[in-house]
């Protein structure tokens, strides 16, 4: 598989990255737990079918310590027992603010309610930017068919 063109190289793309990446630098550096941060990048990397992210991810998280029992479990949180409730309220806003389309009125109030009972409010803040960042970044890899696979932990800083 070969992506559509090379957006990483090109010039007009790097400006936009550049913003794109900035965004995601505050988020990172906020008081979002890190690990509730790779989990969400996972889950929403993978409900958008978008392999160069969820490769990048799942190795992210890992070299910072991640398990693989839980990294395997992502996809299955709502059965799984390995993560915590703040982790799984994350997870189900992630869901939601992912699938937008799919469900009439967007990210429920209970969702939302949920989430508010394990963050404050810069989190709140820091998770929904972290959910519209990932898509956003999901989609340009999505639709230039961006390869995974080749992804080395800390590839782009």
């Amino acid at each position: 598989m070969e992506s559509r063109l090379n957006y990483f190289g090109n010039p007009l793309a790097g400006k936009v990255l550049k913003h794109i990446n900035s965004a995601s630098k505050v988020v990172s550096d906020s008081g979002l737990p890190v690990a509730t941060q790779e989990l969400v990048k996972i889950r929403a990397s993978q409900i958008n079918g978008c392999g160069f992210c969820t490769d990048m991810h799942t190795k992210d998280a890992a070299a910072a310590g991640e398990t693989p029992l839980r990294l395997n479990l992502v996809a299955a949180w709502r059965e799984a027992t390995v993560f915590t409730e703040a982790e799984r309220a994350a997870l189900e806003l992630a869901e939601q603010g992912t699938r937008i389309a799919d469900a009439a009125g967007g990210v429920t109030d209970t969702a939302w309610a949920n989430a508010a009972k394990h963050y404050d409010e810069d989190q709140l803040v820091a998770l929904i930017s972290l959910i519209a960042v990932i898509n956003t970044y999901n989609r340009i890899n999505v639709i230039n068919q961006q390869p995974a696979g080749s992804y080395q932990p800390g590839q782009f800083g």
